[in-house]
């Protein structure tokens, strides 16, 4: 036979005469030799399998492990004696493009719980993946234990794309907004220096603020993990899409810090025109815009009625039409208002004027409505409006009223933040009358606006709770650091009075990034809602 037949190479090995009976028992013998070799093939997989179903190179049954470490090497051991121990760096503080996802400062994770592995395993292959990762990471990160991630652990641009639907993530119902903020010393994922587009007046560290502890808290729920933003897997969740931030300068603050942590992975182009701030990054069409609306209503400074001209007018059940002429354009909408329930205006109602803040001329008459009942009526109306707008549906985030920390007094009346380097440690932490009815009046008005719209709508409207938890965040102001003059006064005068300051904006880099982080994961969570109810359908 051609070629050195395996058959007559085994014959004449064995050496064996040529007769039929014998040439018929060494072929079946053959027969059950490639069928053996087959099976052993199917059973144990060679490395190159192995790393094909923990990487998702091409394997029809991918797997992502979520694992809870520390800057550790994780081995991963195939249970089979023929198959090489192969092993991963994980140095990555959240899914940054890694398959592998890492998520920091909590508990080894619990295989049994009701967390899913996105793609189906045999059971071989499930039991397998479960004790091997659970055992070492029992081992390596210790029971019982919390771990901080380290300096280092910053995004790896080495690390595949990342593929948002194979992502384990915080869990769906976790609430993100019950928790506690910790020291991380890998610090922030961008710097001052970093960062072309932040507010002068937010640069605390390029205005000489001494101390930058503040940038290293973060926060984490009770409940779960709250990932690291990570601006590779937020353009691809967002690719094509626009994300807008409406609202007053806090919203500019929010948009201001996710440039910021978008900036590190890809600089943008800016289209942006006198009505609406717009910067556009290339690689994944995603637009990032901002629209100014101080409170979120239709406004207007001509005389009406006894109010006279040149006072700031709102109609209170009117949402600001340069809103509902923008929002057909966008797919995520984060809402920012409420500090400007305390400046000058006239409400109207039904076309009545029915209340006003520092405005009132007629004192013997009852107002009917005040500037936090105001505040409620403004975000019932505006929401209403988005959720019902035939040519929007996108997903509308109201971010609740971000706590202002001045102490003694208010902005203009001596109030202060300077000197605070940390957190409000738990239990500590004193209420602030003003903010938490704006944040009841909001919630209500939320609630309402979610109320009265139709059930296929509620799911576009979500209430990230951040008041709470910020209030804790007195450290992360400019304070007197607000401009870059090096003769600017920092510390009290001889009277005990305190300079001039910011206690309402955030510092950037700062507690502010937070905000951005919830974003992400609220993002993540509508796109895998709408693919399981469309999945269902």
């Amino acid at each position: 036979m051609a070629f050195g037949s395996p058959r007559n190479s085994i014959l004449a090995a064995a050496g064996f005469p040529r007769k039929v009976s014998t040439v018929a028992i060494a072929i079946g013998g053959l027969a059950s030799f490639f069928v053996f070799g087959l099976l052993l093939r199917l059973s144990y997989p060679s490395s190159s399998s192995v790393s094909g179903i923990f990487y998702g190179i091409g394997n029809p049954e991918q797997v992502q492990v979520p694992l809870s470490l520390s800057n550790h090497t994780v081995k991963i051991l195939q249970k089979s004696s023929d198959i090489n121990v192969f092993e991963k760096n994980l140095t990555s503080d959240s899914s940054s493009g890694s398959p592998v996802v890492v998520s920091k400062n909590i508990q080894p994770p619990d295989f049994d719980s009701d967390r899913k592995l996105e793609t189906p395993l045999t059971r071989e292959k499930e039991e397998m993946v479960s004790s091997d990762i659970t055992a070492k990471t029992d081992v390596q990160s210790g029971e019982g234990e919390t771990n901080v991630s380290k300096a280092e652990d910053t995004p790896s641009a080495s690390f595949p794309p990342h593929d948002d639907s194979e992502t384990a993530s915080v869990e769906p119902e976790c609430d993100l907004y019950q928790g506690s903020w910790f020291y991380d010393p890998g610090g922030p994922l961008y710097t001052n220096n970093s960062c072309p587009v932040l507010t002068q007046m937010q640069n605390c560290q390029g205005n000489g603020r001494p101390d930058k502890g503040y940038e290293n808290w973060r926060w984490k729920p009770s409940q779960c993990d709250l990932p690291r933003f990570d601006a590779r897997k937020f353009l691809e969740l967002m690719k094509g899409k626009t994300l807008a931030f409406i609202g007053d300068s806090v919203a500019r603050n929010q948009m201001e810090s996710m440039l910021c942590l978008l900036w590190q992975v890809e600089t943008p182009v800016n289209r942006g025109s006198r009505k609406m701030q717009r910067w556009y990054f290339k690689s994944s069409s995603v637009m990032i815009a901002r629209i100014w609306s101080s409170w979120l209503v239709h406004q207007f400074n001509g005389k009406f009625d006894y109010a006279p001209e040149g006072v700031t007018k709102l109609k209170l059940d009117l949402p600001d039409e340069r809103i509902m002429e923008a929002i057909p354009k966008f797919d995520v909408v984060v809402l920012s208002s409420g500090h400007w329930f305390a400046k000058q205006s006239v409400y109207i109602l039904k076309e009545e004027i029915v209340g006003g803040q520092l405005w009132w001329p007629d004192k013997s008459k009852r107002m009917k409505v005040n500037n936090v009942d105001a505040f409620g009526i403004s975000v019932e109306t505006i929401l209403k409006s988005m959720a019902t707008h035939p040519n929007y549906s996108g997903l509308t985030i109201v971010r609740t009223f971000s706590p202002d920390h001045y102490e003694g007094g208010a902005w203009n009346t001596g109030g202060s933040c300077t000197g605070k380097e940390e957190p409000i440690l738990p239990g500590k932490l004193v209420k602030n009358g003003f903010t938490e009815i704006m944040h009841e009046k909001q919630a209500t008005g939320y609630n309402l606006a979610v109320d009265k719209v139709a059930e296929n709508l509620k799911l576009k409207l979500k209430l990230m709770d951040i008041t709470e938890a910020f209030g804790y965040r007195h450290d992360g102001h400019p304070g007197p650091y607000r401009s870059p003059d090096p003769n600017k006064i920092t510390k009290r005068g001889p009277d005990g009075r305190p300079p001039p300051q910011d206690c309402l904006h955030w510092c950037m880099p700062g507690p502010v990034d937070t905000w951005n982080e919830m974003v992400l994961e609220l993002i993540r969570r509508d796109k895998e809602g709408r693919k399981r109810k469309s999945s269902s359908t």
